[in-house]
């Protein structure tokens, strides 16, 4: 993730393929302006130099493009403001004591719903699923999906609130990198894993591509010799051992689970005590997730529609 996180190992260069389809129809950010390697002088006007981004990311192995030149960009406008998504109530069914006169053989099963500090953790599917059918119907983005943003959106404002990550930045992430696991043609099933595993190219060095040999023993991606970065949000295996999560509260970290890998790059998104509540902050932010102003560009594009869709949407 530091430097490149994403950029070259995208499932069949979901760069090339994939993304530029995604965006057609979608306005370019009006006060987004990425530029090109400035003169010294220029420099001084751009508002953000970037040319050293190792300082600011995280200490994670990128994901496979040769390292880029030294670039400038200035910083875009914040986000528009996002709600936090509502978690809905979950009766769980509890077993009552046995009411007199009722026969032996009988129980009496009553919903209520249990205290808050009392209650189990409850899966985003459950928790999100009035919100994410709502949202879904005007962000055109998949329930599933949405309902795995929103949780992450709602895990980092209570543990994380001064980080400002909102679920819309989550949603541009991986409509670049997998169109809400949907790549290919793939549908999210409802645990939230897409219908086939999400893997990307071998980083064998290759043109454009950096050597990053196997560092999971092929238990991710299938491949014992190379790297691969898996499911929706492209995640190279040594990068997930880090920073790996259980969105759905299952036990299980899985890359390829959407509920595991959005919480898993939203924490990563806010290490070290990044603030994404500015345009500076944002764009720091995504760059350390994959170090191309092309990436950047994309995901503000999305990001922002998406957040102009949810207006009036609670």
């Amino acid at each position: 993730m530091s430097g490149d996180e994403r950029a070259g190992a995208r499932t069949g260069r979901i760069g090339q393929l994939s993304y530029k389809r995604l965006r057609r129809g979608l306005p370019r950010a009006s006060q987004y302006l990425v530029r090109g390697l400035l003169s010294g002088g220029a420099l001084a006007c751009a508002g953000l130099v970037l040319a050293a981004l190792g300082s600011v990311a995280a200490p994670l192995p990128d994901r496979g493009l040769a390292a880029p030149a030294p670039a400038a960009m200035a910083a875009p406008a914040a986000l528009p403001d996002v709600s936090e998504p509502i978690a809905e109530p979950v009766a769980q069914p509890v077993t009552a004591p046995q009411p007199a006169g009722q026969p032996a053989h009988q129980t009496v099963t009553i919903p209520i719903q249990l205290p808050a500090p009392a209650q189990a953790p409850v899966a985003p599917q459950l928790a999100f699923a009035d919100w994410a059918t709502r949202m879904s119907k005007v962000a055109d983005i998949p329930q599933r999906a949405l309902e795995a943003y929103a949780n992450a959106h709602a895990v980092l404002a209570a543990s994380q609130p001064n980080c400002h990550i909102t679920w819309v930045t989550l949603a541009g992430i991986s409509a670049v990198e997998s169109k809400h696991g949907g790549f290919e043609g793939r549908t999210l099933q409802p645990d939230g894993r897409p219908s086939s595993p999400i893997i990307g190219i071998p980083l064998n060095g290759a043109p454009g591509v950096k050597s990053i040999a196997d560092t999971d023993n092929g238990i991710l991606d299938g491949d014992k010799i190379w790297d691969h970065a898996v499911g929706p949000f492209q995640f190279i295996p040594s990068t997930w051992a880090k920073w790996r999560a259980d969105g759905n509260h299952d036990g299980i970290t899985d890359p390829q689970n959407i509920d595991d890998a959005s919480l898993a790059a939203a924490n990563y998104l806010c290490a070290d005590n990044r603030n994404m509540g500015s345009g500076d902050g944002w764009l720091r932010a995504i760059l350390s997730y994959n170090d191309s102003l092309d990436y950047a560009q994309e995901v503000y594009g999305f990001a922002q529609t998406y957040a102009r869709s949810a207006k009036g949407v609670t």
